[in-house]
């Protein structure tokens, strides 16, 4: 118990930014807090944050170290929820966000599945290719694809994404073919508009690093299927996920680029407000999604595009 503490302490001071914040919410007094800190740290043997009259911050371990107690008290509330739940339906508004090109083609396909079988609850979904703030406005969950940045939000990952550079065999026989990504610097690139994403630009492995470029072209969009289309007619060379492009290159209308420099796959994740009590409509549309994207089957039977 005293350890669940240590744990459940550290976790409130990190998100909420102090000691104080943190004993409100957990209603002890900050002295309180503060001496389980230190108990945790003298356990583990390593400093998790550094503290000032003014502020506190994580160290590296402390930050590696919050993730993991992050998802540890998730599954802990999963598993109390999944006891005292025992047959209650599920019900209520569930409001989820994702990328309007991954949305439209792996989370709108599985919304009318899940109401099946959960007939009580009413499902809202934004499909949106900015970054949602999903407790400010409100959400209860979001699909997002690729690096997330740093946050309170607790996330879960449900599969791995891997990005190529493609065109066209039209357009690489015109412009001809990249052999390294400097020279992309040289050919018309598909680039996201800059308000659309906040990434750092299309990722390579050089060298044994991962080396992030921001390419630029005549045409940009915010609408990753409309670069998706433009590609599709020679129109440059586009840096998509293989759960879009897998099809076009499979049937050759697409070719792929730069493989010996792919970086290694990030991921697809179900991220959520940091909460004691997980909603059951929550969680049991995370398990969902786990159970539906962990399944190699669903990617190998994904139809090509329309």
């Amino acid at each position: 118990m005293d350890r669940l503490k240590q744990i459940e302490s550290f976790v409130g001071v990190a998100t909420k930014g102090s000691l104080t914040a943190a004993a409100l919410a957990e209603g002890v007094a900050p002295a309180v807090v503060g001496r389980r800190i230190d108990a945790l740290e003298e356990r583990l043997g390593v400093r998790l944050m550094v503290r000032t009259t003014r502020r506190i911050t994580l160290t590296h371990e402390g930050s590696a170290f919050l993730e993991d107690c992050q998802r540890l008290l998730a599954d802990l509330a999963n598993a109390e929820a999944s006891v005292s739940a025992g047959g209650v339906k599920a019900s209520g508004y569930l409001r989820i966000t994702a990328p309007a090109g991954f949305g439209r083609r792996h989370v709108a396909p599985l919304v009318p599945r899940f109401v099946e079988q959960h007939p009580d609850v009413h499902v809202s979904l934004n499909l949106s290719d900015r970054v949602v703030d999903i407790v400010n406005e409100g959400f209860d969950c979001a699909v997002r694809v690729g690096d997330l940045p740093d946050s309170s939000l607790v996330s879960v990952r449900l599969a791995d994404n891997r990005r190529l550079c493609v065109a066209t065999p039209g357009y690489l026989r015109r412009a001809g073919v990249p052999q390294s990504p400097a020279e992309l610097s040289r050919h018309e690139c598909l680039t996201l508009s800059s308000d659309a994403s906040q990434t750092r630009g299309w990722a390579f492995l050089v060298d044994g690093q991962i080396t992030h470029l921001r390419p630029s072209g005549r045409l940009d969009c915010s609408d990753g299927q409309v670069l998706h289309d433009w590609c599709l007619r020679g129109m440059g060379i586009a840096w998509r996920s293989t759960w879009e492009v897998e099809a076009d290159i499979a049937a050759g209308r697409l070719q792929s680029v730069l493989d010996g420099f792919a970086a290694p796959p990030n991921g697809i994740y179900a991220v959520f407000p940091q909460r004691k009590h997980l909603p059951l409509r929550v969680r049991l549309w995370i398990d969902f999604l786990k159970h539906t994207y962990g399944d190699e089957r669903y990617w190998s039977a994904r139809p090509a595009a329309a």
